[in-house]
């Protein structure tokens, strides 16, 4: 069986937000990247304007169809050395890759620890 060897990651062009409607059930637009139906109401990750107010939050997407679901370990083997760096991270997985989310202010610390751990990251979209 395959293991969560080193991952190649790129930084999504787009700036995200996050946001959660506890009285929704669906979004009232399709402005929508990603969304999570709970109890407690929706969460919705959607594109905010690269100078929009509020926390703004920066993608890595791991390589499409760079493994099969079957694969255990890849989403760990990127969240734990950013977790060990104390960087805070929102999820949306997808049949391919998941989408990583970090804050903003610390993409730049993000992608350093990724690397450190043996990560590639693209980081031509990097601002």
């Amino acid at each position: 069986m395959k293991s969560a060897a080193s991952q190649r990651l790129g930084v999504v062009p787009s700036v995200f937000a996050i946001e959660h409607l506890p009285h929704a059930t669906f979004p009232e637009d399709d402005e929508w990247i990603a969304l999570v139906r709970a109890p407690e109401g929706l969460t919705m990750v959607r594109e905010t304007w690269p100078t929009g107010s509020g926390e703004r939050w920066i993608g890595l997407y791991g390589e499409a169809s760079a493994h099969s679901l079957d694969v255990p370990g890849m989403l760990a083997a990127i969240l734990q050395p950013l977790a060990e760096a104390a960087i805070p991270v929102f999820v949306a997985s997808t049949f391919h890759a998941d989408l990583v989310l970090v804050p903003e202010p610390r993409i730049k610390e993000a992608v350093a620890v990724l690397e450190e751990a043996g990560h590639r990251v693209d980081v031509k979209n990097l601002r």
